[in-house]
């Protein structure tokens, strides 16, 4: 078949807005406050901006210059640069086929409670069991998680300027109004509990930026620095070959320094925002032991719950937040099914159409059987890294804390001493742009980053135990 033509970005705007969209996703929102709430409030904030400009800045900087400098996807942009290097364009690829059926899964719980505020049902939500009897219920999970993929590959099929583009210029402008609202909000609010005690918002956000250095131990200080590491991943949507696509779809006349600068700036404050939402609202109305839950059953169960003691207007404020997590959740869901869809597209010279026909097919399989997890095929097994595992969490394990670690090493070895960092400088200066930080680059990508990436990976399959 004739290879299409590849498309780009109408400008900068447009690639910032969609990998702003990408890296602004679940894992922000239900990840990022329960760290930074875990791992003593502003110590995680610092270490987190501190990694940000350097190992994600390092990590990021590189997938968009190798995306466009290759004008390939993940699969073949690897094999591109150096032939015998394809395999870690392989492994790049499957972290999107792993990610996408279970994102499409919690895409659909967040549908669900949507409808449940839009529709008035919000204290009905915030009951206890709820949560637990929808995700094990054997039809609804898969028919919101098929309303939610149908949506994506919809957004996938028009293209990366009818599709990607126009639906980041809409979406992401709303998503941070919404969070910034949102945010605000959680700062005014105060609550009176059964014992009379009275707690703010503004005291649950000191919780929030004030370290907590209490009892921190170097180890304890590892653990703060490796769980920012990680998130780092969700946030920036590195190592998973979603900025390899969009990089490749970046004019060559573009300033890349400026928008990655961007694109860093836009994700940090939203992550920050996050927090800000979150993190006093369950302070407020449920205290410090509040703040221990995390992933879903922070989203799910503990903030219904923060709604339904909100009164009246708890209602609204679920109602919105959902919105938001709903647009979170698509304009990641998007950028997860591209990275596959374009790899599909240059490897087999596949029309768009085809390339999403068949990753739709394949992310429709895996959501039902992760669906089914919960019912007909639940079981439990322990990972490696102690945690106890259901289908959709050894999904998770998988990607994130094997393949997206490993991706990450190889890059790093492939650019920082195989072909050199000049490779990428060179990219990032072709416009005749200032590349900032690029002595800081050469000593992460060469040095610091691979390292950090080794103590991550060894932890994350249970081999590093002291920290």
């Amino acid at each position: 078949m004739k290879k299409e033509k590849r498309n780009s970005f109408s400008g900068s705007v447009g690639f910032v807005l969609a990998a702003a969209g990408s890296a602004v996703g679940l894992g922000n929102i239900w990840r990022f406050p329960y760290l930074a709430a875990k791992d003593g409030g502003g110590l995680y904030l610092l270490i987190y901006l501190i990694l940000a400009l350097t190992f994600g800045f390092t990590l990021l900087t590189t997938e968009v210059a190798i995306g466009r400098k290759t004008k390939q996807s993940p699969l073949t942009a690897y094999g591109k640069l150096k032939s015998k290097w394809g395999f870690l364009g392989i492994l790049a690829c499957l972290v999107p086929i792993i990610i996408l059926p279970y994102y499409c899964v919690i895409g659909g719980w967040v549908v669900k409670y949507f409808l449940a505020y839009l529709t008035g049902e919000g204290t009905e939500a915030a009951t206890d069991g709820y949560f637990t009897e929808y995700i094990s219920g054997e039809w609804q999970p898969v028919l919101l998680m098929v309303v939610f993929l149908v949506v994506v590959a919809f957004i996938i099929f028009r293209g990366v300027n009818k599709g990607i583009e126009s639906f980041s210029k809409v979406l992401m402008p709303l998503l941070l109004l919404l969070v910034v609202g949102i945010a605000v909000f959680s700062l005014t609010i105060h609550y009176k509990d059964d014992a009379g005690v009275t707690r703010t918002g503004l005291e649950g956000f000191k919780i929030y930026i004030v370290p907590d250095l209490d009892g921190m131990t170097i180890k304890g200080f590892f653990t703060v620095l490796l769980d920012a590491m990680g998130q780092l991943f969700f946030s920036l949507s590195v190592a998973m070959g979603i900025m390899i696509a969009y990089g490749s779809y970046v004019r060559d006349d573009a300033n890349l320094g400026k928008s990655i600068n961007q694109i860093e700036i836009f994700d940090t404050v939203v992550a920050f925002l996050a927090g800000v939402m979150i993190i006093p609202a369950v302070y407020t109305f449920m205290g410090k032991e509040g703040m221990a839950a995390s992933g879903p059953s922070l989203m799910f169960v503990s903030l219904p719950k923060v709604f339904a003691s909100m009164g009246k207007i708890g209602t609204l404020v679920g109602f919105l937040f959902f919105a938001m997590v709903l647009f979170a959740a698509l304009t990641s869901a998007v950028s997860v099914m591209e990275a596959v869809v374009s790899s599909f597209m240059d490897k087999f010279h596949m029309s768009r159409i085809k390339a999403a026909a068949i990753e739709t097919g394949i992310a429709l399989a895996g959501g039902i059987l992760v669906c089914l997890g919960y019912n007909k095929l639940f079981f439990e097994i322990k990972l490696p890294n102690g945690a106890m595992a259901q289908i959709l969490d050894i999904m998770d394990y998988i990607s994130n804390n094997c393949f997206m670690p490993l991706v990450a090493i190889g890059t790093c070895i492939l650019i920082g001493w195989v072909l050199k960092p000049k490779i990428i400088i060179e990219e990032v200066e072709k416009s005749g742009c200032k590349f900032g930080r690029k002595r800081l680059f050469i000593v992460m990508i060469r040095y610091i980053a691979p390292v950090l990436l080794v103590i991550l990976l060894l932890k994350s399959l249970g081999i590093l135990t002291i920290i």
